[in-house]
């Protein structure tokens, strides 16, 4: 879409090019039919340094060509390619359209290696060395630039090799994840918590809740505070993966470490963040391959065993 509300600008872009080539036309034509006043030398009478002398010689017809064909080129190209304001080119080229092509070639050469992994599960296809190798150059270029190249994450990314789990570490959820990605909302809670030393003895229950070092005092104090926690990392503080919202109690902190100044900051401030979708990005197999080599870093967990299915008993006629 279009980021310009008129055509104004369209219309602008296409007036300073059009009169730029124009332009350069007009004045090959008249440096050709202009006739400088010279002297029986054919010299225009300047001179520097005493004895340089300019002469008027007309311009090279290789150099005049040159600049001919430069300006054919170019209207060429406004015809054949979009130059020229919200004119799309005779050829409907465009640059998303080209790596939407790129992309998909790729994808129809690597289809052959894919094949190979279909139907096999996460838990076969991390066992398989070739599929890793495959999900750790896809890891590589895509997640590494968040979650670091040994996947261990940073400041507000979270740790893939590690067994916490904000949203689930089942294949199935990792999955989910990568294909839909997640928005980890913590709202600024401040006003909801009291004054700003109830959010202090908040922040050491908080601390108190992983055994990190905190004021026993104030951590008593905050206790009661919780209650407005509660509602997404429950009462206990472990969390609900189906929230996103974080274990409190394992001492593993996502957006800094777990000390006094930190917690505050969230409770005061909240924080957004983003996991993007990469469904649009990703085959169906190359998103296959991707998963298990997340879930096969070391923090991955099985996904639940079906429940058995009930068989209602057969009756049988007795003879």
């Amino acid at each position: 879409m279009s980021d310009f509300t008129s055509n104004f600008w369209s219309i602008f872009i296409s007036v300073i090019t059009i009169g730029g080539i124009l332009a350069c036309l007009a004045l090959l034509w008249i440096s050709g039919k202009t006739k400088a006043m010279t002297l029986s030398d054919n010299t225009t009478g300047h001179v520097w340094d005493e004895d340089l002398r300019e002469m008027n010689n007309p311009l090279p017809r290789w150099w005049v060509g040159l600049f001919i064909i430069t300006v054919v080129f170019s209207l060429v190209y406004l015809y054949l390619y979009p130059g020229l304001g919200t004119y799309e080119g005779s050829l409907k080229w465009s640059q998303t359209g080209q790596f939407d092509r790129e992309v998909s070639r790729g994808n129809e050469q690597a289809a052959p290696i894919y094949a190979a992994f279909s139907g096999m599960s996460t838990e076969a296809l991390a066992k398989d060395a070739k599929a890793m190798a495959i999900g750790d150059r896809l890891f590589m270029n895509n997640c590494a630039q968040c979650h670091g190249s040994d996947a261990r994450g940073g400041k507000g990314f979270p740790n893939l090799a590690d067994g916490d789990w904000m949203w689930g570490g089942t294949p199935d959820k990792i999955h989910e994840t990568i294909a839909s990605g997640r928005t980890g909302v913590m709202p600024p809670m401040a006003a909801a918590v009291g004054s700003p030393e109830d959010v202090r003895n908040l922040a050491h229950y908080v601390l108190s809740l992983s055994s990190s070092p905190n004021d026993s005092v104030r951590s008593n104090l905050g206790k009661s505070k919780f209650t407005v926690c509660a509602a997404c990392h429950g009462a206990d503080g472990k969390g609900n993966q189906a929230l996103g919202a974080p274990n409190l109690t394992d001492n593993i902190w996502v957006d800094g470490a777990g000390v006094e100044s930190h917690i505050v900051s969230m409770i005061n401030n909240g924080k957004t963040n983003v996991m993007p979708a990469w469904s649009s990005k990703f085959t169906p197999e190359q998103m296959n391959v991707l998963t298990a080599y997340v879930w096969g870093l070391g923090g991955g967990v099985r996904n639940p065993a079906p429940a058995p299915v009930a068989v209602a008993p057969v009756e049988t006629a007795s003879k």
